[in-house]
């Protein structure tokens, strides 16, 4: 029976966590951030979108499931560390391979099982995500605490440039990797066949593997792009459309990203998700703020303003648009957030431009939000006819 804690968990503002370590033994400095989803945790390591953020789940036990090596959206996790209440000490599924805390281990991801994450919520919830330090090497509350406050923030740091993909590539040319999940035939997400496909540019700001796999599915051929490519290479495939991926960090920061996109937006119809919804807003000439805990997490409700209809979603960000400034830069708000009714969608009047905060493709609902990618291929067809 375990007796002593050795782990630790330090906010900035002095409130310490003890728990027991698991994964990797090593001390790490960045922002404490909480995912309310009960499932998916596998997803979530791997999501580029947390890189450089300490992840803390609200469900009580993780782990029930193992690990396995497809449901990842990519290569390796991205997380800083993993903070559960209790890690399932056996899995059990016809699809794992492994357990959560060798999976951690073998990509050098310290965590922490233990922890009383409910107060650790509360915490955020609070006082807003902070920084932190997690350490499994057994460094004393004052050290933690220190390196905590030390460690410099999100807030003007471009991590994208940390995950976008090194040089272009075609995802995925014979669908191999995009064949829609089945059982005894059926095709369970009843994803429409499409005899004509288009060819679309996507900007990797730090992409989900699952954004792209949808996007083959709905008639789709994508060609991907690190997210510092010039706009001119864009023009020179000639793409059919441009689609903008989810990412880290502090959207503001990437000022490359706002100038290329902003000399694309008129030329091609365009699609965004969550980094590239808020890479939209600046390339438009508007600005995004730091929420004080973010959204992360598969219940978030959205109402869509001009349909009157309500999504449950899937969110992973922690900056949002400014509404205020968005009509004044040709941009139509969709949906707002009903938790707290921030921007969660848009649309640009005059150029064929639509961007959501959400991830369409995570489905935490009967996939709700699946016929957005449905709506960019209609867009596309309508301008290029």
């Amino acid at each position: 029976m375990r007796v002593k804690h050795n782990g630790i968990l330090a906010l900035e503002d002095g409130t310490i966590y003890l728990g027991y370590a698991m994964g990797s033994q090593k001390t790490v400095t960045g922002e404490a951030v909480f995912n309310t989803s009960m499932t998916g945790y596998q997803e979530i390591l791997t999501d580029p979108s947390y890189y450089q953020q300490v992840v803390a789940m609200t469900a009580s036990q993780i782990g029930n499931y193992g690990v396995n090596s497809e449901d990842v959206e990519s290569g390796s996790p991205k997380v800083l560390g993993f903070v559960v209440r209790e890690s399932s000490p056996h899995y059990s599924n016809w699809r794992s391979e492994g357990s959560l805390s060798d999976y951690l281990e073998k990509h050098e991801i310290p965590g922490l099982e233990g922890i009383d994450t409910r107060a650790l919520t509360k915490r955020l919830r609070s006082a807003g995500a902070m920084k932190c330090c997690l350490s499994t090497e057994g460094i004393d509350h004052i050290e933690a605490i220190e390196k905590a406050r030390k460690w410099g923030g999100l807030q003007g740091v471009d991590y994208v440039k940390e995950v976008t993909a090194p040089l272009s590539y075609h995802w995925d040319q014979d669908g191999k990797d995009s064949q829609p999940f089945t059982l005894e035939g059926t095709n369970l997400l009843n994803t429409p066949q499409k005899e004509k496909t288009y060819k679309v540019a996507a900007y990797d700001f730090g992409a989900k593997l699952s954004i792209f796999r949808k996007l083959r599915q709905h008639g789709f051929q994508v060609h991907v792009f690190p997210a510092d490519t010039p706009a001119e290479a864009i023009h020179e495939i000639e793409p059919d459309g441009l689609f903008l991926s989810n990412g880290p960090g502090d959207p503001a920061a990437v000022g490359y990203a706002h100038e290329n996109v902003r000399k694309l937006l008129p030329h091609f119809a365009t699609f965004g998700i969550c980094l590239g919804h808020q890479v939209i807003t600046h390339a438009l000439g508007a600005e995004t703020f730091k929420l004080k805990f973010g959204h992360r997490g598969g219940n978030q409700p959205v109402k869509n303003l001009e349909t009157d209809r309500i999504a449950i979603t899937s969110q992973n960000h922690g900056f949002a648009s400014t509404e205020e400034q968005l009509a004044n830069r040709g941009a139509i708000v969709t949906e707002i957030n009903l938790n707290d009714k921030t921007v969660e969608g848009l649309r640009h009047k005059d150029y064929p431009v639509f961007s959501v905060q959400y991830h369409p493709e995570a489905a935490p609902g009967p996939n709700d939000a699946d016929p957005l990618f449905e709506s960019f291929y209609n867009l596309i067809e309508k301008t290029k006819g």
